[in-house]
């Protein structure tokens, strides 16, 4: 017998969940047995993993799309045209994203209160933005980018650089998105707003990877990230 305080999950009919992978064999299972409880079509987007990552996408009941492999950026962009129902929610494949927090992002959307929500982990907590020289110029970096995103739009998000949001399909078409690399998420961002759209936060709480490696060093991309915050802020 069930128990009668445990709360139902319900599907959301006019969701699509897409998950970016490259490599994530060991955790994608879990992911999309979370996912599942929310919707029924997955949409996984593999950068020609060599460990199996799509075969196992498949076995699980999930779309596999193929990229080329230049990272998220080329991924999320990969799959506009494959997508035909209302919402779409974006989670990594390696454990940081709860699913469970998918009805909180999408919420806000299904209420027609915005277009465009992301999650916090600066008000969710997280369990991975702490501790090492990496980690503070990770969040030196988003703070300064979200601050400038909000000077310039009078908003105010704590976060601009998680890659967990629910996003409109339509919305998302109208973007005209054009980078490759995890700078798509701030891309995303201040294209919303600079085209009139509503943009949301909720909380929603960061977990250490559980397998794999990160695919960016920090270092090596923070030009691009500045460069990219610039070129959508002000032309």
């Amino acid at each position: 017998m069930s128990n009668p305080q445990e709360k139902t999950i319900s599907p959301i009919p006019s969701l699509t969940v897409v998950i970016p992978t490259l490599n994530e064999v060991e955790t994608l299972p879990e992911i999309i047995a979370g996912v599942r409880a929310h919707t029924d079509d997955i949409l996984v987007v593999d950068g020609r993993s060599p460990d199996g990552t799509a075969d196992v996408a498949r076995s699980l009941g999930a779309r596999v799309v193929y990229d080329h492999g230049r990272g998220k950026g080329e991924a999320i962009r990969t799959v506009i045209g494959r997508l035909d129902r209302d919402i779409v929610v974006f989670i990594d494949a390696d454990g940081s994203h709860d699913p469970a927090d998918i009805p909180a992002l999408v919420s806000p959307i299904l209420a027609g209160q915005a277009d465009h929500v992301s999650g916090s982990r600066l008000i969710g907590g997280s369990s991975e933005l702490h501790g090492g020289f990496d980690e503070c110029f990770r969040l030196m970096g988003s703070s300064f980018i979200t601050a400038c995103i909000n000077h310039r739009f009078r908003v105010v998000l704590s976060e601009s650089q998680n890659g967990f949001r629910a996003i409109r399909t339509e919305v998302l078409r109208d973007l005209g998105l054009q980078e490759d690399i995890t700078t798509i998420e701030q891309e995303m961002i201040i294209k919303t707003l600079k085209k009139g759209y509503r943009m949301g936060e909720v909380p929603t709480h960061e977990h250490r990877r559980k397998a794999g490696y990160s695919k960016i060093t920090v270092r090596k991309v923070a030009f691009r990230y500045v460069y990219s915050m610039l070129k959508y802020l002000y032309f």
